[in-house]
């Protein structure tokens, strides 16, 4: 008689499943490597000044472009971060710089940029903390660099923001009142003709975040709660149910949040909206079509649901809630919608992500402490040794 050697180490797979608690090390692990990626891919762009804030409590608004042009329109983009002048007059429009020279010029034959002008360096960055270069040098004749085919041009403005600090003094005398902290102009020239942007800059009052934050831990609560019930039971199937569809909530809130982003961005129409968030906003769509799929998943009670919930809630509480969270504590979003909108989606990615990551991690550790252990091998120790029986 042969005996087969104990196996020992390696996955324990029983009917072709691998063990829970190996599912929730794996999920761990595919969480921190991408977010080891995404903060990686981040870094490059904030190196490059592609910065835009995730909230700010001042309001920059463009009132009027001074005269009319026809075809010429004007907007601020990125939560008051840059100005989008867009050009279809047929005529080259050029954005005067910070000490009077040419700075941009947007026309029928794409954008240029003077590299003798201070602003083109200043404006690389949201903070205008450049060290100018020795050609930068505002009373020399242009030196225009073709940076764009297209008619629109979008760059940080420091003519439209509050750049120091602190609140201005009347702002710091009564900061629980919305007022005008100034009326700000943005000189341009068509041909010989001077063209002014005008505009106005506003405090407005930021919003308390602990409604928000106790909103956000009531949901986690309840939805976590729901993985502490039995296994197998119908109230623990409804319950699988519940959590599923909360997370998909969360996955279309994460979706929404992100194409407004991108819309606040200054990005129009279907074309450009998907071309900007496959450039820019990538893990963030993805991690909300995760979210939405796996709540399915969930909904449709398939096997590894509670893996799917716990790994896709991870994710949409990482690489959305998180990220999103400066939104919670500022009047103005980086969205084309009120604020009040703007943190309800915020508050409903955090809940369903952080409810959802503790539903499935407490269902899977109670599905493994239920397992049964099998019993050890018996060895037969006068076979083990060749001795025949009499």
């Amino acid at each position: 008689m042969t005996l087969a050697p104990l196996r020992r180490g390696g996955p324990v797979r029983r009917g072709g499943l691998v063990h829970p608690g190996r599912l929730v090390r794996r999920g761990g692990l595919v969480t921190a490597a991408a977010l080891v990626a995404v903060l990686g891919a981040a870094g490059p762009a904030a190196a490059h000044g592609g910065e835009a804030p995730d909230g700010t409590d001042y309001r920059a608004e463009v009132t009027a472009v001074a005269p009319a042009r026809p075809g010429l329109t004007v907007r601020v983009v990125e939560a008051g971060a840059r100005l989008e002048l867009v050009n279809r007059t047929g005529r080259p429009v050029e954005v005067i710089g910070y000490s009077g020279e040419p700075y941009l010029r947007v026309g029928p034959d794409g954008v240029f940029e003077n590299s003798r002008s201070p602003a083109t360096y200043l404006n690389r960055t949201l903070s205008g903390d450049a060290t100018l270069p020795a050609q930068a040098d505002p009373a020399a004749a242009p030196d225009w660099r073709r940076i764009d085919d297209g008619p629109a041009a979008r760059w940080h403005e420091r003519r439209i923001r509050w750049q120091e600090p602190d609140p201005p003094a009347r702002v710091r005398a009564d900061p629980t009142r919305e007022q005008r902290v100034r009326d700000w102009a943005v000189p341009l020239r068509d041909g010989t003709e001077p063209v002014e942007v005008r505009g106005t800059l506003d405090w407005v009052p930021p919003p308390d975040p602990y409604p928000w934050w106790v909103a956000a831990t009531l949901g986690f609560l309840a939805l976590g709660a729901a993985g502490l019930l039995a296994a197998g039971t119908a109230a623990a199937a409804r319950a699988l149910a519940g959590v599923g569809a909360a997370l998909a909530v969360g996955g279309v809130a994460a979706i929404v949040l992100t194409v407004g982003r991108e819309l606040d961005a200054g990005s129009s129409g279907v074309g450009g909206v998907l071309a900007g968030l496959l450039a820019g906003q990538v893990w963030a769509l993805l991690t909300g079509l995760g979210a939405l799929a796996a709540g399915g998943y969930a909904l449709a009670r398939r096997p590894a649901a509670d893996f799917a919930l716990a790994l896709a809630g991870a994710c949409l509480t990482l690489f959305v809630g998180v990220t999103n969270l400066a939104v919670l504590g500022r009047s103005v979003p980086p969205a084309p919608w009120p604020g009040g909108l703007a943190r309800l989606l915020v508050t409903l990615v955090l809940a369903a992500g952080a409810g959802a990551t503790a539903a499935g991690v407490l269902r899977l550790r109670a599905a493994a402490a239920a397992r049964p252990t099998p019993p050890p091998a018996r060895v037969d120790h006068g076979l083990a040794q060749g001795n025949e029986p009499s």
